[in-house]
């Protein structure tokens, strides 16, 4: 005789059994298990975090630090997204160490990357007032992207308007005409093309004797240095026999003025003693002349006047 089975009592066994396993996936998950201990952390977005979930992976320069605890809405200012993070006790958070979002390859799965923190840096405490420690964010690659994005789309537009504006049927027409004048010419240096090239043979020419003239101005500066040290040696000496010209003047004055004061009378006295006797002479001559005996005889005694 065969035996019943109870399929109520194999259900409840089931149900158990489905609750037993849910109950400890989560219990693993949550971290216990692991028996680790975390700290606590807060961290402020301006930007979307779309892609990110509760217990997303927090790294550290790529080493899995901890998890996201909780993401919500900042209450009192809507423009901020507050992010709760357990991280293991010990690591390094600094003062300078950056929260920034980034996606995961091309999974596009979120997560938080933790930069900078440097050795020198006083870890990172919670303020009066606080009950967390808050770690300062950063803008992820695709914000940085889509601000630079914006700046030039906004550029792009500013420079589409400003070619707009430029483009007026007045400037049109004007650049119309510096077209023509630039193919006129064009032409113009078409038909001169053998007088420009014999010119730029002449340029040529006039740059290469410029070069030897440039190999030969060393010399040349040389040479005028030597003339000019000669010069200024000749005009030395011709100062220095100025003074000695004019020390001898100034003797020479000297001289001079006591020759004027005490020769010249004398000379003077003595040129008219000898005027004198050159008309003695004069008159013995003529009386030679007339009278040669007076040699023998004397001078006849003059006759006595009346009265003698």
């Amino acid at each position: 005789m065969e035996e019943k089975v109870s399929y109520a009592i194999v259900g409840l066994f089931v149900l158990l059994l489905g609750f037993a396993l849910i109950a400890i996936v989560l219990w693993l998950s949550s971290g216990a298990f692991s028996q680790a201990a975390y700290d606590r952390y807060l961290a402020f977005f301006r930007e979307s975090v779309s892609g990110l979930s509760v217990n997303a992976p927090v790294k550290y320069r790529g080493v899995d630090v901890g998890r996201v605890r909780s993401i919500e809405l900042t209450p009192d200012n809507p423009e901020e997204v507050r992010l709760v993070l357990d991280i293991k006790e010990g690591a390094p958070i600094k003062t300078d160490t950056r929260a920034v979002l980034s996606v995961q390859g091309l999974t596009g799965i979120a997560f938080i990357e933790l930069t900078g923190g440097s050795r020198e840096a006083p870890l990172l405490e919670a303020k009066p007032g606080e009950h967390y420690p808050v770690i300062p964010t950063s803008p992820s690659l695709f914000l940085r992207l889509d601000t630079a994005l914006s700046s030039l789309t906004a550029n792009l537009n500013r420079v589409t308007g400003d070619i707009s504006s430029l483009l007026t049927e007045e400037n049109r027409r004007a650049f119309a005409s510096i077209l023509a004048n630039l193919a006129t010419v064009s032409q113009s240096i078409a038909a001169h093309n053998g007088a420009l090239e014999r010119g730029l043979e002449s340029a040529a020419d006039t740059l290469e004797h410029s070069a030897k003239v440039t190999a030969e101005l060393p010399g040349l500066i040389e040479r005028i240095g030597r003339s000019a040290e000669a010069v200024q040696a000749m005009a030395e000496e011709m100062a220095g026999a100025g003074k000695g010209l004019r020390a001898a003047v100034e003797s020479g004055n000297r001289d001079l003025e006591q020759f004027t004061m005490q020769t010249l009378p004398e000379f003077a006295g003595l040129l008219s003693e000898l005027r004198e006797l050159t008309a003695t002479l004069q008159r013995v001559g003529r009386q030679l002349e007339q009278d040669p005996s007076i040699l023998l005889r004397g001078r006849p005694v003059p006759a006595p006047g009346p009265g003698e």
